[in-house]
């Protein structure tokens, strides 16, 4: 890793979260072995849809990891790249579930150090419990009226069962 010894090891860790999932908050909380301080970062893209709305999962991150030194939040819409120079780290903290997410995950880490030489991302693999969870299977689980109940946070487990209750009432 490129920073000083004597400097904190800072990590940004992106995604989506749209929600958050427990596989999320046991990397992040395996990632505080290794890092004093991991952003947790909403990468979004304005151009795309989302269930819940930058704020939302802002708050609900925050509930989750509410009390926890070392884990802040936070949204950017633009380069990760960019994002690590405003951040002053060069750390990227990324999941990998199987196989199958080496391959998309081993491309963008050379694209991100392709951009900036610096740029380190480090791998944690999925814990196995956490190994078949991804934010597209939760919501999709939750619209056909499924229980994801310990799959997720319990907060983020009733604002799904909100949020796809109202979209229900509005059909």
């Amino acid at each position: 890793m490129t920073q000083e010894k004597n400097e904190k090891r800072i990590a940004v860790y992106p995604g989506s979260f749209d929600p958050i999932t427990n596989g999320h908050v046991d990397l992040v909380k395996r990632g505080m072995n290794i890092f004093d301080e991991i952003i947790v970062l909403i990468a979004y893209n304005p151009n795309k849809s989302y269930l819940f709305s930058v704020e939302e999962r802002m708050e609900m991150i925050r509930e989750v990891f509410n009390g926890t030194k070392g884990v802040r939040v936070d949204c950017y819409a633009g380069l990760l790249v960019d994002y690590l120079k405003i951040s002053g780290t060069s750390i990227i903290m990324r999941g990998m579930r199987a196989l199958s997410d080496f391959e998309y995950e081993f491309q963008m880490a050379l694209m991100n150090r392709r951009q900036t030489r610096s740029i380190e991302t480090v791998f944690l693999m999925s814990g196995f419990k956490w190994f078949y969870t991804s934010s597209r299977l939760i919501k999709e689980v939750v619209s056909l009226g499924g229980s994801v109940k310990g799959l997720v946070p319990d907060n983020v487990n009733q604002k799904l069962i909100d949020k796809f209750n109202t979209k229900k009432s509005k059909e």
